[in-house]
């Protein structure tokens, strides 16, 4: 079953002298098939190379194609010169309300600034 939209996102970059990466905290606004929002923690690290490796915990918080509730996305992206791989998983186990058992998986596309996301998911 598929959900489709847009976000907005904000980072917010966060001090951590000790640890040789980026750390953020993550605020998305849904629209959509996916209404509502999400918030979690980004670390982050690139290679004098460029290369570049990130992951995320997000709880998204509000409705999904008119089911209330929240669930927990786990993101695990890598980005090199030649290729890029971006995996978001739903954690099983995770929904509450009304998506109490969704599982699944979401892609995210940007172009042109905007970010889009589609939700493929089972109940």
């Amino acid at each position: 079953m598929p959900a489709e939209g847009t976000f907005e996102v904000e980072l917010t970059p966060q001090e951590d002298r000790e640890f040789p990466a980026g750390r953020m905290l993550i605020n998305k606004r849904y629209t959509g098939d996916m209404s509502g929002s999400g918030i979690g923690q980004m670390i982050s690290k690139r290679t004098e190379e460029g290369t570049a490796v990130y992951c995320a915990i997000e709880e998204f918080s509000g409705s999904v194609n008119g089911k209330t509730g929240s669930f927990t996305l786990v993101h695990k992206g890598t980005m090199s010169e030649a290729s890029q791989l971006l995996e978001v998983d739903i954690l099983e186990g995770s929904g509450s309300g009304e998506l109490e058992g969704i599982s699944g998986s979401m892609l995210i596309t940007q172009q042109a600034g905007e970010h889009s996301y589609e939700l493929r998911f089972t109940m």
